[in-house]
Parts: structure tokens; sequence; C-alpha cells
């Protein structure tokens, strides 16, 4: 990648609720960046307006010169990028509500990228998501498609099997959790250095080391540590001794199925329906404020509902909370918090266009980092980025604990894009059948005449 100063970012999916945030980064480090205009893409036009709108608003807010500028056609999008963003929701919001409804009816947690719904995220998914690196092949071929897109894993690992775009994913989990076990140490982020090994939303820390020292029998038998590590109480702290791994969040959806289960039928809800209920508002008070020429209104209106989202996560599924809980606490400044799906974007993009080797947790090819997994294989683990390069760390063999675990969610994955590059159901079942968090023949046949036969018509 050259030195230019004017880099065309195009984010597709652009009419998508966090694509303010990351105009927020990218303006912030335009400089650094050489970026000069993101052009966003949307099929929803409408919806797109509403979001290019706020982005400009934003800027404004902000200062800065980045053009942001709608595009009518996905090829004006892309052609001529540097950096195309993925970071679509095939069916919209209403079709992760009701996934997950469909889901939780059929017995089975509820959640977007897992089990039931994430597999049927993954069958609409895939065959959008590689039609538009096509796109990316063709008119912007030394272009990077930075993937927001979920089940974020799954789809890099079709982007990357089956095209020849150059295609990183990306994930705020692993760094976020890594920030709260810095914060819960008391240090600065360059005092703590932390091995992760995983997939997509089934990652673990296995070693901490404080200036230098392990510190992590420290971490795993300190009940105050522990307590800092989630936005909600998810784990039992003697099951993380016992395993001797510290889970992301998602591994709540393998480990305690039927805790999360039992709570989304006690809300009544799923965090879908929510996200869904919350959108609604946002857009229409959005409308509202832009259509008064109310930009820093809007731009207000939208940091508390990204506050209201963020403050609630995992609140449903852990203890039957709720996003619209009055009591709940929702201050924090969404665009300037240390973590976040705009700032890990922001970080890769900027170590593609440095020289200086940055150390970040991405979705990248194995290529020999895991010794127990093919080179093929998509995992999300720390690799040295720089310009133009992914280098993924050497790590240790996959401990026995988590092994099994990893091993059958890759089967899973690989069933799943052949499903859904072929549109086979009896292929889909398979995926199901294989999935760990599934697991069952005979359900499998009534869970996707609810999921998939619905997505054949999104």
């Amino acid at each position: 990648m050259s030195n230019p100063t004017d880099r065309k970012i195009a984010m597709i999916g652009g009419g998508g609720v966090r694509t303010p945030l990351v105009i927020f980064g990218i303006n912030e480090a335009a400089e650094a960046l050489g970026a000069r205009e993101m052009v966003l893409y949307d099929p929803d036009q409408e919806r797109l307006k509403v979001i290019a709108a706020l982005g400009r608003a934003v800027v404004a807010k902000e200062g800065g010169s980045l053009v942001i500028r709608e595009a009518a056609a996905i090829e004006d999008a892309v052609e001529g990028a540097d950096f195309v963003l993925n970071s679509v929701r095939v069916g919209g919001i209403a079709s992760r509500a009701a996934d997950e409804l469909a889901a939780i009816k059929h017995g089975y947690p509820g959640q977007e990228t897992t089990g039931p719904a994430g597999a049927a995220m993954a069958l609409r998914t895939v065959p959008v998501a590689l039609d538009h690196a096509r796109v990316v092949e063709r008119l912007a071929p030394s272009a990077w498609i930075v993937n927001f897109t979920n089940p974020a894993g799954l789809i890099t690992q079709a982007v990357s099997t089956h095209t020849k775009a150059r295609v990183v994913g990306i994930c705020d989990t692993p760094t976020e959790l890594l920030h709260r076990i810095t914060l819960a140490l008391g240090a600065r982020h360059d005092e703590v250095v932390c091995d992760y090994v995983g997939l997509n939303h089934l990652g673990w820390v296995r070693r901490i080391r404080l200036r230098g020292e392990d510190v992590t029998d420290r971490v795993l038998d300190d009940d105050r540590i522990l307590s800092q590590l989630y936005t909600a109480p998810l784990f039992d702290f003697a099951m993380i001794r016992t395993l001797r791994l510290i889970p992301t969040e998602y591994l709540f959806f393998y480990y305690s199925r039927r805790r999360a289960l039992e709570n989304q039928k006690r809300q009544g809800s799923s965090r879908g329906t929510e996200v869904e209920q919350l959108n609604h508002q946002l857009f229409a008070t959005l409308k509202d404020r832009l259509g008064a020429d109310d930009g820093e209104g809007a731009v207000a209106a939208y940091a508390a509902y990204l506050n209201r989202r963020s403050g609630s996560y995992m609140k449903l599924e852990a203890s039957a909370g709720s996003a619209f809980d009055k009591d709940a606490p929702f201050d924090e400044d969404p665009f300037r918090v240390a973590s976040g799906y705009h700032r890990i974007a922001l970080d890769v993009m900027t170590a593609l266009c440095g020289d200086k080797p940055a150390r970040i947790i991405v979705n990248t090819r194995n290529d020999g980092a895991v010794p127990n997994l093919p080179d093929d294989d998509i995992v999300e683990t720390p690799c040295q980025i720089s310009r133009d390069s992914i280098i993924p760390e050497p790590l240790e063999p996959l401990p026995d604990e988590v092994h099994g675990l990893v091993q059958s969610v890759k089967s899973y994955e690989r069933a799943a894009i052949r499903s859904a590059m072929n549109t086979d159901r009896l292929t889909a079942r398979m995926a199901f059948l294989i999935h760990p968090a599934i697991g069952e023949w005979e359900p499998s046949d009534p869970l996707l005449h609810d999921l998939l036969d619905r997505c054949i018509h999104c």
C-alpha cells in the first residue's frame, strides 16, 4: 500500500447504526490514514440518508475535513477504494429479532451469532458477503476488506476461502476483555500483555503478564478482579478457575445455555427484540432532529442511544434485565471509549498503512499460528500488523479443555458455508447437527422451517 493523502474508504452497510461511530474514528484519524472521503452504500437508501446526515453532523461537531458521501450503487462506493468496511445485516434487525425468538420457541437460547439464530444469520449472509467481495475483487483489487459483518469469523472464512479479496475480520470482544483485565489490575495498557486464542465469539485468555511478570494465577484467584471482567455476572468463578482460562462473554451461550434461555423466557424477550425497539426510537428521533437542522441534538440523541444499548449489554441473558430498565446508568461518552468496533477498525487500518507493527487481535488465516488447526482456518488471534501485512503470532496448541469445541465450531462453519452457497437443506441440517450449541437432528427440520424458509424471502 502506497502513501496517498486522499485515500477513499467505502462502507457497505453504511446505513447501520454503528456507522456514525466509525465516521467519528476515521475523521479523528483522517490525517494518519490519509483519508479524504468516506463513501457509504446501503440498499436501504432512506436509512442511508439519515445515517449519512448524522455522520456529517458528527464531523461538523468534532471538526475535520472528512467528506461523507452517499452512493446509490455498490460499484460507486467500492471502485478505487483503499479500504472497504463491510457491516451488513441481511434482513435487518427484524430478522435478528425473529431468529432469536424462533430459537427460544424451540428451546435454545436466542443469540444472533451462536446457536440456531447464528446459523440463520450465516445462511442468509454468506451469499451476500461473497457477492460484495467479488465486487471488491473486480473494482478495488488492492483494497482490504475490513469485515464487521456477523458472524464475523464465519463470514471472513467464506470470503477468504471463496474469493481472492484481501480480508481481515474484526470484533471488539477480545479487546474489550483485555481492556477490562487491564483496568482490574490498575495498570496501563502498555503494561499488560495477554495470550489469547480461539475463534470469533469463541475465545479465551490463557496467560496474563503485567510488566513482564506472569500474573495469571493472581487474576484467577481473585474474586474482585474476576467480578470486573464482564458487563454482567456471567460465569461461575469456580468454573473459570477449573478451566484455567478466562472465556470471552459469548462462551456464556455454550457454558450456560439453560440459564441464558431461562432468563430470556422470564423476560419474555431477546436482545434483538429490544435493539429493534431502540432502533425504531432512534430513527424517529434522528429524523425529527435532522429535519429541524439540529445536528448537535441528533448527535446527542445518538450518543444516548449508544449508551443505553451498550450499558444494557448481556443483562437480559445473564439476569433477565432489560435495556429499558429506568435505574440503569448510561452516561459514558460512547465516541471516546477505549475499545469498540470503531477503535479496532481504526487501529487495524492505521497499522496496515504504517511501517511500525502493531499487535492487534483480529480474524485472519491461521497459517501455522495454532499448531492443531489447518493453515486456511480463520482464527481470532493476536497478529503483528504493519504495511499491507497481517502475520499471526505463533501460539501453543489449543488446550484439551477447548480443543474439541473449537474444532466442532470450525466444522459447523464449513458446513454452513457449503449450505449457504448451495442452498442445500440437508447440508444445513448437518450444520445444525454439528454445531455444539444445537447438536440434534430431529429439531433441525422445524428450526429450518422457522429460520431458513423465512430467510429465503428476506
